[in-house]
């Protein structure tokens, strides 16, 4: 029956590898998710914790039609840019997937990875397109403004961190390399608390218990501090008391909100926020621009370089003053009010009736007149627009991970702004997009930005051009 099952394995498989085998492999470039590629028998295999340029010895753990994985067992030529990754939990956690990297040479693939997606998702000369260096950080640590860590328990003792890579073993973070330092100390001491006044934790299996996550961000520019805790119910035992403890111990802290989230499910924030002590939202600023964060609101995690994303986006758009902008994927309306005072008008929309409220409130508190902005799709409001007789000259996208919407593509493509700039945080469905948008516009530049240093994640800044 196991020979059968091995020989079935085969047979579907164009892999000529069995789980458990070690074989020799030369790593040749970094892939999408951090991991090394290689090749065996011309068959394409990922490699777990391996660089470019190595030779090791790896172990198959899984066997797919046209690919495997593996990880190192041994490594016979080591790659010059390999060092010993500072995290004590960087190879549990799974939060980076870099460390092991030194830093110029995490730059230089992740320019490479953008190349990798062009390569195999256009038909584009990559060689002919103008690729700029990857944008890092002058200090590639202690970045993040926001932690939401999962609240466990390790025998009698209550924990916070994530799961583990492809587990579901929760990996305790009392400290985090790429945490700001503040959010790491808030939530070590609400934690203790939470462990002082002998609150119970949320077991998801058996849907028992109540704190389930510690929400803390910081105000990179402020200084303020936001701590939600998530929880399965509405009712904390001794609340105000626990309350009261937050504020004595962490005086930083000026907004205290409970979440309630009650339903199976790996969405973190539940419907109802319950605002508990000092300010409901917390103040932060990016160059001159300064927002209000409520517990929900959408944020960049690395205010550090959003300033340079931003300041790319800006240069992409080369305004003069005369121009009409749409700001798609708008959110709490970020670059809208980046681009607003060299623009001639602005017009974002959101899916999400809170981000578009929250977009009006920023517009007007920076005293802008040319900033209009509506809940819906780009996809129903731009033709909308433009039987109107107003026309963008500019389109700015800045989608999730999953692209464009086909619908907004096609939208583009009738409309024809004379510009479009797509702000990406995932190559291979900007390669997918621009491929479609490649019929009338043309690739002027694209310029990768490294907004999570000692992650494989890249963010690109793409600038199209009507032909």
């Amino acid at each position: 029956m196991k020979q059968q099952k091995q020989q079935q394995k085969q047979v579907q498989s164009n892999v000529q590898l069995e789980v458990g085998q070690t074989f020799p492999i030369t790593i040749k470039r970094l892939g999408i998710n951090g991991e090394g590629v290689g090749y065996f028998k011309k068959s394409v295999v990922f490699v777990k914790g391996a660089l470019p340029g190595e030779e090791v010895v790896a172990e198959a753990t899984n066997i797919q039609r046209n690919f495997a994985e593996a990880k190192v067992k041994k490594i016979r030529k080591k790659s010059p840019h390999r060092i010993a990754p500072p995290c004590p939990v960087y190879e549990l956690c799974g939060g980076c997937q870099l460390q092991h990297m030194d830093y110029r040479a995490q730059l230089d693939h992740k320019r490479d990875i953008l190349i990798q997606a062009l390569e195999r998702h256009t038909k584009l000369n990559v060689n002919k397109l103008k690729i700029e260096k990857t944008i890092g950080m002058e200090d590639p640590w202690y970045y993040r403004n926001k932690s939401q860590f999962q609240v466990g328990k390790d025998k009698e003792k209550i924990i916070a961190g994530l799961y583990g890579e492809s587990s579901h073993r929760l990996i305790n973070i009392s400290e985090c390399l790429i945490q700001h330092r503040d959010t790491t100390e808030v939530t070590n001491t609400v934690k203790q608390i939470l462990q002082d006044f002998n609150v119970s934790v949320y077991n998801e299996r058996k849907r028992k218990g109540i704190v389930r996550t510690i929400m803390t961000r910081v105000g990179f520019q402020s200084g303020e501090i936001q701590v939600v805790l998530i929880t399965s119910q509405a009712d904390i035992p001794r609340k105000t008391l626990i309350v009261e403890e937050i504020k004595k111990r962490l005086p930083k802290v000026k907004s205290i909100l409970q979440n309630i989230n009650g339903q199976k499910t790996s969405l973190i924030f539940g419907e109802e926020t319950i605002h508990l002590s000092g300010e409901e939202v917390i103040q932060e600023t990016l160059g001159d621009i300064s927002f209000e964060l409520s517990a929900r609101a959408f944020f960049q995690l690395n205010p550090v370089q959003t300033v340079k994303l931003y300041d790319e986006v800006k240069k992409a758009a080369a305004l003069t003053g005369e121009e009409k902008i749409v700001d798609a994927y708008c959110g709490v309306g970020t670059i809208g009010l980046w681009l607003a005072r060299d623009a001639k008008e602005v017009r974002g929309m959101d899916v999400i009736p809170e981000s578009i409220e929250d977009a009006k409130k920023n517009a007007k508190r920076h005293g802008y007149t040319n900033m209009t902005y509506v809940a819906g799709k780009a996809e129903k409001w731009m033709p909308k627009w433009v039987k109107e007789g107003w026309k963008p000259d500019v389109v700015v996208v800045d989608p999730p991970r999953t692209g464009c919407d086909d619908k907004l593509l096609q939208t583009i493509l009738q409309v024809k702004p004379k510009k479009v700039v797509y702000v990406s945080c995932n190559p291979s469905t900007l390669a997918k997009d621009i491929q479609f948008l490649s019929k009338d516009y043309k690739v002027e530049n694209l310029q990768p930005v490294d907004m999570f240093p000692h992650t494989a994640h890249v963010e690109s800044v793409a600038e199209l051009i009507l032909k």
